[in-house]
């Protein structure tokens, strides 16, 4: 198992890789790759100003992380909450993508969703399937997340194929802003935890 690393920062670790709490300092980087075709292609509304992005680093995503954390002390009950990690490559402590967790309100009830991006530098190399799992893992365990919801663009080949090898199953199609998705799930019980 991917233990948590016990520190005042989250972090979980991988085998090339570990999820670690969004920074103040990743804001380029994550302005960067949020910005590259490949991500805001399969990712519509990510691609942000960097002013709005800033805002929502320091104003709502860093200070919901402690939040999601502080529920978690409290015996695991995150409601609403969102944990966003970003994904950190070991061999250099680059950052190279994120991996989040929050509701999807488009989606049915329950509507928990694990949704992620990498920088087009690091595709099929399976560091976006470690941090998939790590991430469902680390909710299954340590939160009362009972079903997590996965979507990708119908299009979206590489998505889907991170979400199937991640054992999530496939539902139906459901269709989001005019956008054709395919509709996953994996229970808590489904996946051994």
């Amino acid at each position: 198992m991917n233990q948590p690393i016990l520190t005042d920062e989250l972090i979980i670790d991988c085998k090339d890789i570990y999820l670690r709490e969004y920074r103040i300092e990743d804001l380029e980087k994550l302005q960067e790759i949020t910005w590259q075709p490949e991500v805001y292609e399969f990712l519509p509304g990510w691609n942000a100003t960097i002013e709005d992005r800033s805002l929502w680093l320091t104003e709502y995503e860093i200070p919901e992380n402690q939040r999601f954390k502080q529920a978690v002390m409290a015996g695991g009950y995150i409601g609403e909450l969102y944990l966003r990690m970003a994904i950190i490559l070991k061999e250099n402590d680059e950052f190279i993508g994120w991996c989040c967790s929050g509701i999807k309100e488009e989606l049915p009830a329950p509507n928990r969703e694990i949704m992620y991006g990498i920088s087009k530098h690091y595709r099929n190399r399976g560091y976006t399937t470690q941090a998939v799992n790590a991430m469902t893992e680390y909710l299954f365990e340590h939160t009362n997340v009972e079903v997590l919801n996965a979507i990708a663009l119908t299009t979206n080949q590489a998505s889907n194929k991170v979400i199937q090898k991640c054992d999530f199953e496939r539902g139906s199609s459901i269709v989001i802003e005019n956008g054709k998705y395919n509709h996953y799930h994996l229970r808590k019980q489904q996946g051994q935890f």
